[in-house]
């Protein structure tokens, strides 16, 4: 699956990333952290998302497992991410818990959009709001939003201007019954950022007052 700004895994594609997306899911993981990441992958999303496993970072906890996603149009991405389940069984002070979702989503945007001093926290409430429209707790949320711009000069002068945003992302999901998070429900929330960021209209009936950004100027071909 290609990211709309290029893949998003470090590691090669296919089934590579699909073992190393499995390691620390392995029978000698915790049986919190097997029961999130089965969560992960039995949750069912919309057709217009693809998510793959990918390589988790070995570093930022004992236990780690990746996706990443495309919004598609087509043969068109309109917007890419990934998202990152981390568990420490002893706890993390900064966390203030024993999980931790990480994310990164990015789209492009018409530079005129892009220019908006609002679009910022506008972009951030996306990401809040998506979590408490499915009535999810969590903590020590924090993050950042940057709009990034390329203007072309010489031989790529007849290349449009392009716009970019991208949401960097972590929160504490609430744990549950065993010590387990609900990460169908946080995946789904994070699926919602997806589609707003990419400028799909609302899934549901009862989402007719979200606001989601027009459809971008070209979307990249797969």
């Amino acid at each position: 699956m290609a990211a709309a700004q290029g893949r998003l895994s470090d590691g090669a594609g296919g089934m590579d990333d699909a073992k190393e997306g499995d390691r620390n899911a392995s029978s000698d993981a915790p049986p919190p952290f097997r029961a999130a990441v089965d969560a992960l992958r039995a949750a069912r999303l919309r057709p217009q998302i693809e998510v793959e496993p990918t390589r988790a970072p070995q570093r930022l906890a004992p236990f780690a497992y990746a996706l990443e996603a495309a919004v598609v149009d087509g043969d068109q991405d309109l917007a890419d991410g990934r998202l990152v389940l981390l568990h420490d069984p002893d706890g993390h002070d900064a966390w203030r818990g024993t999980f931790r979702l990480v994310t990164l989503v990015r789209a492009e945007l018409e530079p005129e959009m892009a220019a908006d001093p609002l679009l910022p926290d506008v972009c951030w409430s996306w990401l809040t709001g998506a979590l408490q429209a499915r009535g999810l707790a969590c903590g020590e949320p924090s993050g950042t939003v940057t709009r990034a711009s390329s203007h072309y000069f010489g031989g790529l002068s007849e290349r449009p201007a392009a716009s970019q945003i991208e949401i960097r992302a972590s929160w504490t999901p609430r744990e549950g019954l065993g010590g387990v998070p609900d990460a169908a429900g946080h995946l789904a929330a994070w699926c919602d950022l997806l589609a707003q960021v990419a400028g799909l209209p609302p899934a549901g009936p009862g989402d007719a007052s979200v606001v989601t950004l027009p459809q971008r100027r070209g979307p990249q071909s797969r």
